[in-house]
């Protein structure tokens, strides 16, 4: 790996800082939601990471795509600045094979997995993340092929108005509003954000809104967001020659849940309602030239239960849902996915054993389940020993089956893809110090991707197909600590994964260029009262050989509780490198800002 030697420097003589300090803070504990059977961090027997959203406020990152940059494992690959167009992968699977979910709602999209990120929330409005690497369909059901994201938003507690505004690079405009009350017997919070930016090389400029509303009464919550994003779209999808390609994007989400508790048992029914609309075009001045417009809606309603009893926890759920596509290019579908859920937590002394199973009936195709087991051994209150396995499959999307494009095919023909996946843990957790080493490995079968027979044939078109076997295995070890100088927490972070894919077909388009090696490393540093400082550093060499070095950095000053300022700096050194499609991504940019927080 190409690290330059001055930056090796650098981390080197943090972390043996770092770990000259003997002052300590105590970490909260906190409790995965992402799953049926609610648990604290340290209870897991998954390879689990959270982004705070105290990390959130101090990250250089000023949006969700950004900020999973910084998790090991995780390989987002960006058109553009902010996150305008970005895919989702974990562990070297495709944007596919991830789930996002806000609060526990599903956002996947029958059209394409393109589609998952679109409906990001401000970092305002976010509590924190998890995320959950492995075999997740046990739980989620047949999209988290590879792992899943949950967007958790923030709490009501208190009456605030708060407002904030930045302006950057590329002439980048962003600003917004929250409010929220607090009532007796519940409250309300509502965002409004609003960003453009007439981008960094030619069609690039952007524009989005988005509207944000949570609401509680008793036990009933609502969520729902709507967001819009307006994008110039330079060689992002098609060929690096297509650089004037044009995109707009509409996504709305409406979910009511409600939890009642009876004894032993809590029950959580939910319904949702998730809209998605994409307008492309290939010439952006001459629309009639190439157009494609898609608009999906998918209705669900689930019941979740969670018994708890002398024997331990049982989970019993059930999702039922139903997606429509209206499509010019892709014509009409439609789908019904019914999927139940069982899993059980036994815990006996030191050991915790969780078996669990999803069956998923499909309408056009077959009915599957897929089973997993956790298992856990705690030596000590700080030491565990994890272990897990799962089978996992996913349906083709619309567009794997049906699209027709003037550089793609679909096809009907295509088989769903399944995999069996296999990890192995350790975690060491205390007030100052957390260690998470994980070995993982998934065999793959029937993969869908977009594949040549000669990648150098222009004239040839990408067809989805499916590939006999792919073997994946790697390794990840992260490392936080943080500790007390100057009467103020310091925070450190390394974290490095090891990909590796095994695959006899031929040269494919989006799953099979992982990343290999993967560095991410960051510190937040603060002393005085005034400021705060974080430096994030990402190392990243892909499969097919290509390797680059990130640097971001920010400042933040913290006025009188009400006023914070700050500037962010993204890719300090001008690195010259693309994430996907040959799309360059923009050099050192930065992005000044303030909120106040008017009560």
């Amino acid at each position: 790996m190409k690290i330059s030697n001055r930056i090796l420097f650098v981390l080197l003589f943090t972390y043996t800082s770092i770990y000259a300090q003997k002052d300590t803070v105590k970490l909260k504990e906190v409790t995965i939601t992402s799953n049926r059977i609610a648990l604290p961090f340290s209870k897991t027997s998954r390879t689990l990471n959270i982004i705070t959203s105290e990390e959130i406020q101090k990250s250089p990152a000023s949006n969700v795509s950004d900020l999973l940059q910084s998790v090991v494992g995780i390989d987002i690959r960006r058109r553009g600045i902010d996150g305008m167009q970005s895919d989702l992968y974990i562990r070297g699977g495709n944007f596919d094979q991830t789930l996002v979910l806000i609060d526990g709602v599903k956002m996947d999209d029958p059209q394409t997995g393109h589609h998952s990120m679109n409906a990001i929330l401000s970092l305002d409005n976010i509590e924190r993340i998890e995320v959950i690497k492995g075999p997740a369909a046990r739980v989620y059901g047949q999209n988290a092929f590879t792992g899943a994201i949950n967007i958790v938003t923030k709490k009501i507690k208190t009456n605030t108005l708060k407002a904030n505004l930045g302006y950057g690079s590329y002439q980048n405009l962003k600003g917004g509003i929250t409010f929220s009350q607090k009532f007796d017997n519940g409250g309300i919070l509502a965002s409004l954000n609003y960003q453009e930016s007439d981008g960094y090389r030619y069609n690039t400029d952007f524009e989005n809104k988005s509207v944000f509303i949570k609401a509680n009464l008793g036990n009933y919550n609502l969520t729902s967001s709507f967001t819009a994003r307006d994008f110039g779209a330079n060689g992002f999808y098609a060929s690096p020659a297509a650089i004037d390609q044009y995109e707009e994007t509409q996504t709305s989400l409406v979910a009511l849940d409600v939890r009642y508790r009876v004894g032993n048992i809590t029950i959580k029914p939910r319904v949702y309602w998730k809209r998605n609309q994409d307008l492309y075009l290939y010439l952006r001045h001459n629309p009639p030239a190439y157009r494609n417009l898609h608009i999906s809606n998918k209705a669900g309603a689930e019941t979740n239960i969670v018994l708890n009893s002398s024997l331990g926890k049982t989970g019993v759920g059930i999702d039922v849902s139903r997606v429509f596509l209206v499509s010019n290019n892709l014509e009409d579908h439609n789908r019904t996915v019914i999927t139940g859920f069982f899993e059980h937590r036994f815990e006996i002394n030191n050991f915790d054993i969780t078996p669990g199973i999803a069956i998923s009936s499909f309408s056009d195709f077959n009915t599957k389940a897929f089973p997993g087991l956790d298992v856990g051994y705690r030596f000590s209150e700080h030491f565990k020993l994890y272990s897990n396995i799962g089978y996992t499959y996913r349906v083709p999307t619309f567009t794997d089956l049906y699209y027709v494009g003037g550089n793609e095919i679909g096809n009907p023909d295509l088989k769903p893809e399944s995999a069996l996946s296999e990890e192995l843990g350790i975690k060491y957790n205390t007030s100052s110090l957390d260690i998470n080493l994980a070995l993982f490995n998934r065999d793959a079968e029937d993969l869908i991707d977009w594949a040549k027979e000669n990648p150098e044939d222009l004239e040839e078109k990408w067809k989805a197909k499916n590939f006999s076997e792919v073997s994946t295995k790697g390794f990840e070890i992260d490392l936080g600590y943080r500790f007390n100088l100057w009467n103020f927490e310091q925070r450190f972070n390394l974290g490095y994964s090891f990909i590796e894919d095994e695959n006899k077909d031929e040269y494919t388009r989006y799953a099979l260029n992982s990343i290999k090696h993967q560095v991410n490393s960051g510190i937040d540093f603060k002393f005085t009262k005034l400021f705060s400082q974080n430096i994030s550093y990402r190392f990243v060499e892909r499969a097919r050989g290509e390797s680059y070095t990130i640097i971001d950095a920010k400042i933040m000053a913290e006025l009188a509780n009400r006023m914070e300022l700050f500037l962010s700096a993204n890719n300090i050194f001008n690195t010259s490198y693309t994430e996907t499609n040959l799309v360059p991504m923009p050099k050192g940019n930065l992005m000044l800002g303030l909120s106040y927080k008017f009560y």
